[in-house]
């Protein structure tokens, strides 16, 4: 329990991997480390295009014709229905880059130019390249479909004009100057010649096309409008004849007349509106009356004066109880008769109003088939003289018609090429290649799942690192011990001497007395930092025993090779004593306690009473015990033994141990409720650290070390 209360403080707890906020400073400094790279790279694709800009790319060559719109149209005669000039705003400016760049003009440009038989537009008349012909080879591996099928000739000339054509145009632009009707055509080949010759051609048959389009559009409408002229003639006289014909036969009113019906029938509507609102009265007077039970509610819907009268006399004799039914028997009578009255009064209105709607209807028609006819007969007139006057404008302009457009300037011959631009090629591949780098750097740093800083472990466990050794240059286990002791002032001498440090200032109020060094797997190291703790603790003068706790690899054999055959099983079974099983190296200054072959279980030997008071003995014999435990991720006999312990040393090989076994060996630990005193980060590359960036910011392996040390 002491040993996991002092740990304590070495634990702030791990850090939090969902933060999503960007740390400018370590990205910059990431970039910074991988400098080397970015720039090899970046050299890379500047050389690769530089090499395409001097000696792949075909310089290509530019040339630009300028027309113009105009927009006024100087007719003899009015006809902007059929030749009319361009209005100017942007729905007809669009129309005319289209028509700039149609596959129309296009071809007649191919045809003019004869650019079906050069090379740069039909590809079949080039040489393929080593490298194209070597594709279209694998290619043909490739295809496992049906060959293809034989075109006939004229099919297989159109389709190469085709692709002539859409090479053409590949190669041509077209733009419009803002706020103006002004085209730049621009067309860019090998060529500087073919390049002005195709800019000028494709203007000219634009202008010529407007032409063109005009006097077919005149032929078109000419004999449109004389046929059309030849039809309204005929449906003119046929419409006058129909009038005439029906004015013979039908004896029609006057105007006024059926205006003079329309007043009575709207008369007649009125009184039936009021016929029908004095019967719907009387309807729901009747209602009334005959819904009525009470005298009260007699009295109320009769309304009548007399029945009034004999009511206010009361009606508690038989009497005027008779007189006052008889009474409102009258009024009900009366309103019944009112009502039959009504109702025949209204029949009539309507039959009148039905009889007089017929005759409006019949004299009406007669007089609005009479107008349709005229109006029809007035409008194939008008239609007859509009369409006789736009034929004669017509025959008047055919052959005057002049183009919308017209050349602004003609293009010249380019004296330089336009492309490629070496030096846009060469810093914009700069650029990319500075973009590919970083992202290599960025894309290494960002898969790496290591630990390459003492930062970068503290942060992910939460514990503290309180050592940091570098990789000690021996070829075998045992030459180890051999150079900590050739070279008593080396790095790795004062990187041990710093963790002996470290390890002692974690407790002020009880020093650490049982020491347990492990890792998350093998290979990082825990043998060397146990082995080294205890040489340079014994050369503090102290009494040490190195214990060796895996005992499954028995790892201290290769360091020594001449211990004893008894180790720390037979001890515990009583079967030698411990002053037989220890060994004590020369130059080691610690006694050794190997381990032996056994059938129990590791796991079972440590975690008996035995061990227990086993190390309980020691710590009156030793000052300091340094047991040497397997893996924590391979076997459960680190954390059996650490409950004995006062301190636990973790290590953590740089650069190679994966972050997620870590992560899995510290739960280990937390799940049997121990805590780690501090964590060593293990066979740190000097080389590799400069490699990465961090020479000369770090510890014993740092850059402004080499004056303190042998090496």
């Amino acid at each position: 329990m002491h040993m996991m209360n002092q740990s304590q403080s070495n634990f702030s707890g791990p850090r939090d991997e969902d933060d999503d906020t960007i740390d400018l400073g370590a990205l910059i400094g990431t970039l910074w480390r991988g400098k080397l790279i970015i720039a090899a790279v970046t050299l890379i694709f500047m050389l690769l295009a530089g090499y395409y800009a001097y000696g792949v790319a075909v310089p290509t060559y530019r040339s630009t014709a300028v027309v113009v719109l105009d927009t006024k149209e100087d007719s003899i005669v009015d006809l902007q229905a059929v030749v009319g000039g361009f209005s100017g705003d942007s729905t007809e400016v669009n129309t005319e880059v289209e028509v700039l760049r149609s596959r129309g003009l296009a071809g007649k440009v191919v045809d003019r130019l004869n650019l079906i038989d050069d090379p740069e537009f039909n590809g079949a008349l080039r040489e393929p390249s080593m490298i194209g012909g070597m594709i279209s080879g694998l290619k043909g591996m490739l295809s496992s479909g049906p060959p293809e099928e034989v075109l006939d000739p004229e099919l297989q000339k159109a389709k190469t004009r085709d692709a002539v054509v859409q090479a053409l145009l590949n190669k041509v632009s077209v733009s419009n100057i803002r706020q103006s009707l002004v085209f730049n055509v621009t067309a860019e080949t090998e060529s500087p010649v073919k390049s002005a010759q195709i800019a000028n051609t494709i203007v000219e048959l634009y202008i010529l096309n407007q032409i063109e389009v005009k006097f077919e559009a005149t032929e078109k409408a000419t004999e449109w409008l004389s046929n059309r002229v030849s039809e309204l003639q005929i449906e003119l006289e046929n419409a006058e004849k129909k009038v005439s014909e029906f004015t013979a036969r039908t004896q029609l009113v006057s105007i006024e007349g059926l205006q003079a019906l329309e007043r009575q029938i709207k008369e007649l509507r009125d009184r039936i509106d009021g016929a029908a609102l004095n019967r719907e009265a009387l309807q729901t007077r009747l209602a009334d009356l005959e819904a009525a039970q009470t005298p009260d509610e007699k009295l109320d819907a009769a309304q009548d004066a007399a029945l009034t009268r004999i009511f206010s006399n009361g009606l508690s004799s038989e009497t005027n109880q008779t007189a006052f039914d008889l009474r409102f028997d009258t009024v009900m009578t009366r309103v019944r008769a009112d009502l039959v009255r009504s109702t025949q009064q209204l029949e009539a209105l309507r039959n009148s109003e039905e009889e007089l709607g017929e005759q409006l209807a019949s004299q009406g028609q007669d007089l609005i088939e009479l107008q349709q006819l005229t109006r029809e007969s007035e409008a194939t007139r008008l239609l007859y003289e509009y369409f006789l006057t736009r034929l004669k404008e017509t025959s008047a302009q055919e052959g005057i018609q002049k183009a919308d457009s017209r050349m602004l300037s003609s293009s010249v011959v380019p004296n330089s090429p336009s492309a490629p631009k070496k030096s846009q090629i060469i810093a914009l591949a700069m650029i990319l290649g500075a973009m590919v780098g970083s992202g290599l750097v960025l894309l290494r740093e960002f898969r790496t799942r290591t630990f390459r800083t003492a930062n970068e472990l503290e942060q992910h466990t939460g514990y503290t690192v309180i050592g940091q050794i570098p990789l000690i240059p021996s070829r075998h286990r045992k030459d180890t011990l051999k150079y900590l002791s050739d070279k008593p002032t080396s790095a790795a001498a004062e990187a041990i001497r710093n963790l002996r440090t470290s390890l002692m200032l974690s407790n002020l109020d009880k020093k650490p007395q049982v020491i347990v060094s492990t890792s998350s797997i093998p290979g990082e190291g825990k043998t060397t930092v146990s082995l080294s703790l205890a040489k340079f603790l014994s050369g503090l003068g102290k009494s040490v025993l190195l214990v060796e706790g895996d005992i499954r690899r028995r790892t201290l054999n290769e360091y020594f090779p001449d211990m004893p055959r008894n180790g720390i099983a037979s001890v515990l079974n009583g079967d030698v004593k411990f002053a037989d099983a220890i060994h004590t190296p020369d130059g080691f200054g610690a006694d050794v306690l190997g381990g032996e072959k056994t059938n129990v279980n590791a796991a079972d030997i440590f975690s008996s009473d035995r061990f227990k008071s086993f190390i309980s003995e020691m710590r009156d014999q030793y000052d300091f015990i340094i047991i040497d435990t397997p893996p924590v991720l391979v076997v459960p006999d680190a954390r059996i033994i650490s409950q004995n312990a006062d301190a636990i040393l973790f290590s953590v090989k740089w650069d190679s141990t994966n972050k997620g076994l870590v992560e899995e060996a510290m739960r280990f630990f937390h799940n049997s409720n121990q805590r780690i005193t501090g964590l060593v980060l293990s066979q740190i590359d000097e080389k590799g650290m400069k490699r990465y960036g961090y020479g000369g910011e770090y510890g014993a392996y740092g850059a402004y070390g080499k004056g303190y040390y042998d090496s």
